[in-house]
């Protein structure tokens, strides 16, 4: 179950890079900018800025829902033409995901995040491109959602890039077993590595699950031989005090040459509305980190002879 097919990203890893991302994930971060990724079936999700008022649509998106799920909603001002529009609202508790109010939405406000891929119609996808990987010492990431939770594609999808001569890259909380992250191992060039906070239970009060496993992979990789792009998302009133930090950086000194880079990855709002395509739900939202204060952060970790960058 897949949720975007991103090609030429220079993000997700060395080089210039396709990224893979897979729906589904077991921790709920309250700042996560994809929550589109967190649960593992295909969503119903909603942009009302592409959205052309339902005069122009005569509610085509209302009419043919089954459920009854989509309902006239505020007004807005159509930013392409100036005018006063009206907008539609997803009644969540009544929408089942079907999908029939997308097969009228021609603007595409109204989708379907999820799609269900074989290997090999990613592969079709990635082939293209090798010519941009090999040039660039890029290559394909699979990311998520978290990737360990599909292993079995994941896995086969691994299996087929390394068959075919790729560079891999995985992107992952760390959050499984490691079982399954050993399977991993032969055909995985570099995992990009989440560490959120060094507190157990900071950590699953947060995002719902505790970092014991997160932490024992870490090591458990490195001591393969597997190389680690350690990556910390900082966020404010969570994980940004020096103390915590502190501990991180000395943990990542601890797995020694595994860990090629320290990406510092300042929170962003991006993922509020991101949010409010597939729910109604508030969700918090904080103040970025100052450059001063990331500066601050890059310093602490490169005192232990780590290489750290501000992402």
């Amino acid at each position: 179950m897949v949720y975007d097919i991103q090609p030429f990203s220079v993000q997700d890893g060395p080089g210039i890079r396709t990224t893979v991302f897979l729906k589904g994930c077991p921790l709920r971060c309250p700042w996560c900018h994809s929550p589109e990724s967190q649960e593992f079936f295909p969503q119903l999700s909603w942009i009302s800025m592409r959205c052309v008022g339902t005069k122009i649509c005569e509610s085509s998106c209302i009419k043919a829902c089954p459920k009854n799920a989509v309902e006239l909603g505020e007004t807005s001002i159509d930013s392409r033409s100036g005018e006063s529009i009206q907008l539609v609202h997803v009644k969540r508790d009544l929408c089942d995901n079907c999908g029939e109010c997308t097969k009228e939405c021609y603007p595409h406000a109204l989708f379907i995040c999820g799609t269900s891929y074989t290997v090999e119609e990613i592969m079709k996808k990635v082939r293209p491109d090798r010519s941009f990987f090999a040039r660039s010492g890029g290559g394909v990431t699979i990311s998520g959602g978290e990737a360990l939770s599909q292993i079995e594609f994941t896995l086969a999808l691994l299996k087929q890039l390394k068959a075919e001569e790729f560079n891999t890259a995985l992107d992952t909380t760390g959050f499984a077993a490691w079982k399954t992250v050993e399977m991993t191992l032969p055909y995985t060039d570099l995992y990009l590595y989440d560490i959120k906070h060094m507190d157990s239970e900071r950590h699953k009060q947060t995002v719902g699950v505790p970092n014991e496993p997160i932490l024992d992979n870490a090591r458990n990789i490195a001591a393969a031989g597997g190389k680690l792009q350690i990556r910390i998302p900082v966020i404010p009133l969570f994980n940004d005090d020096m103390e915590n930090l502190k501990r991180t950086a000395e943990f990542c000194a601890e797995l020694g040459s595994a860990v090629t880079s320290v990406q510092l990855l300042p929170y962003h709002n991006l993922g509020v509305s991101k949010h409010l395509r597939i729910s109604d739900t508030p969700v918090a939202e904080a103040t970025p980190p100052s450059e001063a204060k990331m500066e601050e952060i890059k310093e602490l970790f490169e005192g232990f002879g780590l290489p750290a960058m501000i992402h």
